[in-house]
C-alpha cells in the first residue's frame, strides 16, 4: 500500500471516529436537557402546591375569623349590634339574617360570613307527606319525579322495610353499584338525600337544565337551600325564610317572594300583618299554619376566607344552638364547605 492510500485511510478512520463522538455528545446534550426540563418541571409544580397551600392555610384562618366574628353576631343579636371591622355598627336584627355574605378585610387578606336561620328551612325530617309533594311541584319538578321523590323520603325516614308505591327499599339500593342500606330513620344531614331513589345532582345544587334558555337558567331552586336537619321546629320562621323557601311552600311567583323579603328587613317600621298582603295571604288563612314569626335560635354560620391577591380559599361551616354553659353549643361542623359562586 502507497503512502497516500495509508494517509487517506488513516483520515477515514478519524473521520469516522469524530461522527461517532459527535452523535454522542448531541445524545449527551439531548439528556441533560431532559433532566433539566423535568427538574424545572418539578420545581414548578411545587412551587406552585407550596403557594396553594399556603394560600389554603391562610384561606381557612381568615375562615375562621370569619366564623367567630359570625358568632359573636349571633350571640349579640339581642343588642342590635353586629361587628363591621372593629368598630360596631346598628343594624336591625333580621338583616344577620338575610342570607347575605358580608366582605371585610383583615390583614392581607379577605373574608366574608353570613348567617342562617335553620328555622328558616323546611325541617327534611319532619315535613310531612303533602307539604313535601307541593315543595316539590312549585318549585318546577315534575309530577312523576316528585311521587318518586316523595314516597322514597317517606320510605327512608320510616323504620319499617315495606315500600311505597313509587319508594324505595333495601332491595332497590341492594341492587344499586355500590349497594347500600336505606337509612329507616331520620337524615343525618341534607346530603343524605342524595343517596335517595329521584335525587340527582342538577336538582339538590340548582344546576341548570341543559335544554334551559339563558334567561331560564337562573330560576332553578337548589333543594340544598330549601330543607335542613337543624331546624327545632315543625314549621318555618317567616322571620328569616328565604324568598325560594317561601315560594316552595306557598307557590307564590319569586319575584313577590322577594319583594316581601326587601319589605320585611324593614320590620322595625311596619308589623306582619302589613307585610302579609305582600304575600296575598292573611294572618288567619290555613296557609298560615305552616309558619312561626320568631327570634332565631339554630343559626348555620358561613364564612370564606382567602389571601387578598389569591384565588385560592377556604370555606367552613358551623351550625350553632343558644344555650349551654359558654351560651351556645356546637351542633354540626363542616371543616371544609362546598364552595359556593361569589355574590
Amino acid at each position: 500500500m502507497s503512502a497516500k492510500e495509508k494517509i487517506r485511510a488513516r483520515c477515514s478512520k478519524f473521520a469516522s471516529q469524530s461522527g461517532v463522538a459527535l452523535i454522542l455528545v448531541l445524545w449527551i446534550f439531548i439528556f441533560l436537557f431532559v433532566v433539566a426540563f423535568e427538574f424545572s418541571t418539578s420545581a414548578r409544580e411545587e412551587a406552585t402546591a407550596a403557594q396553594r397551600f399556603s394560600d389554603e392555610t391562610t384561606g381557612y384562618y381568615l375562615a375562621l375569623a370569619g366564623f367567630q366574628s359570625g358568632l359573636y353576631d349571633f350571640l349579640n343579636q339581642q343588642s342590635g349590634t353586629v361587628s363591621q371591622g372593629s368598630q360596631p355598627q346598628q343594624v336591625t336584627q333580621t338583616d344577620l339574617f338575610d342570607g347575605e355574605f358580608r366582605e371585610q378585610q383583615l390583614g392581607a387578606g379577605m373574608l366574608r360570613v353570613r348567617l342562617i336561620d335553620e328555622s328558616g328551612k323546611i325541617n327534611i325530617n319532619r315535613v310531612n307527606e303533602e307539604t313535601l309533594r307541593r315543595v316539590f311541584l312549585n318549585v318546577g319538578v315534575d309530577a312523576a319525579r316528585s311521587d318518586i321523590l316523595v314516597d322514597s323520603i317517606m320510605d327512608w325516614r320510616d323504620p319499617d322495610d315495606l315500600h311505597r308505591a313509587n319508594g324505595a327499599e333495601n332491595d332497590y339500593y341492594q341492587s344499586l353499584t355500590p349497594p347500600y342500606t336505606a337509612r329507616n330513620g331520620p337524615l343525618d344531614t341534607v346530603e343524605d338525600l342524595l343517596w335517595i331513589r329521584g335525587m340527582t345532582p342538577d336538582l339538590f345544587y340548582g344546576y341548570p337544565q341543559p335544554s334551559a334558555e339563558p334567561a331560564e337558567a337562573s330560576k332553578r331552586v337548589a333543594l340544598r337551600d330549601l330543607f335542613t336537619v337543624d331546624s327545632p321546629i315543625d314549621r318555618v320562621n317567616l322571620r328569616t325564610a328565604s324568598a325560594e323557601v317561601i315560594h316552595a311552600l306557598l307557590g307564590i311567583p319569586l319575584e313577590k317572594c322577594r319583594s316581601f323579603v326587601a319589605e320585611r328587613k324593614k320590620l322595625s317600621e311596619r308589623t306582619l300583618a302589613d307585610l302579609l298582603p305582600l304575600l296575598g295571604v292573611g294572618a288567619a288563612d290555613n296557609a298560615m299554619q305552616m309558619f312561626i314569626f320568631a327570634n332565631p335560635s339554630v343559626v348555620a354560620v358561613e364564612a370564606e376566607g382567602r389571601p387578598s391577591e389569591s384565588q385560592m380559599g377556604r370555606r367552613i361551616k358551623g351550625v350553632v344552638r343558644l344555650g349551654g354553659a359558654q351560651g351556645f353549643e356546637l351542633l354540626r361542623w363542616l371543616d371544609r364547605d362546598t364552595a359556593l359562586p361569589q355574590n
